[in-house]
């Protein structure tokens, strides 16, 4: 019984590996996939088709490729309907965040985005889209990226503590340098400058005409649990504007963070990869 036990578990385990990699590899062969994460392509295939069963992933027929289901959609749905709440019901984290993206839309018409930390990612918890449809490295409600990558993203590691800003560089730098985005001498100098103006403006120009600027939010004992981020066209972000959207984007942060409590569930500390 114990053996079949440990066994349950391994596959689990395996299986959360490859939907992870099936994540930052996006639609991939069953050969790819089981040399990216060292799996005999026998264990990969058998991985592949149960997690099929349950929606979790799908098969594209055209070239045998297998990729992300829509059931993981249904299921990053609840996920952060049930966190946005925290416990509190109406005094949940989304609950709180939502009349600020409203305002912050209204008065900028760009597309507004809420942040929060989960372990070595930032985690879009919520969104209000603006008049410029864009594309971002989070994707919808849900998507996630490395701390770093992005400035939502960026603008949380660079207030963390320095010991836990090194601990999550030293795991999130590989995944970064993967994406394409900065490494880690680039990353330290962006940090520092994040923390000396207070606010995330780098363009790294992954994706193309996109543009964004996002400050910290903490709660209220004064730690950083996410970040309020706009997101628009590069020719849009610019100059005086830019000045105008972080000042913005700080005084609505500074009116939220006292509101978050410290001890809300949904709010996921570093935890070990």
């Amino acid at each position: 019984m114990q053996k079949k036990s440990e066994s349950s578990v391994t596959s689990l385990k395996r299986a959360l590996e490859l939907l992870q990699a099936l994540s930052e590899l996006g639609p991939s062969r069953i050969s790819d996939l089981a040399r990216h994460l060292g799996y005999t392509q026998a264990t990969t295939h058998r991985l592949l088709q149960q997690l099929t069963e349950g929606e979790l992933v799908c098969q594209f027929p055209e070239d045998k490729r297998y990729a992300l289901g829509l059931g993981l959609a249904t299921l990053a749905t609840h996920a952060v309907e049930q966190v946005s709440h925290g416990g509190e019901g109406p005094g949940g984290l989304k609950s709180l965040c939502r009349p600020v993206l409203a305002r912050l839309g209204a008065a900028l018409g760009e597309s507004v985005f809420f942040f929060v930390r989960s372990g070595f990612d930032a985690v879009c918890l919520d969104r209000w889209e603006g008049q410029f449809p864009i594309r971002t490295l989070t994707g919808d409600v849900g998507g996630r990226v490395p701390l770093g990558g992005g400035q939502g993203a960026m603008a949380i590691l660079a207030h963390l503590a320095p010991e836990e800003c090194e601990e999550i560089l030293r795991y999130n730098v590989p995944r970064l340098m993967g994406m394409g985005t900065l490494d880690g001498v680039q990353l330290r100098a962006s940090i520092l400058r994040t923390k000396q103006q207070g606010y995330s403006a780098e363009d790294t120009g992954v994706i193309e005409g996109v543009a964004a600027v996002a400050v910290p939010v903490w709660d209220a004992a004064g730690q950083v649990i996410g970040a309020l981020s706009v997101a628009t066209l590069s020719t849009r972000l610019s100059g005086d504007r830019l000045l105008v959207v972080v000042d913005l984007l700080k005084k609505e942060a500074a009116l939220l963070s006292p509101k978050i409590n410290p001890f809300d569930r949904a709010l996921r500390r570093s935890t070990k990869p």
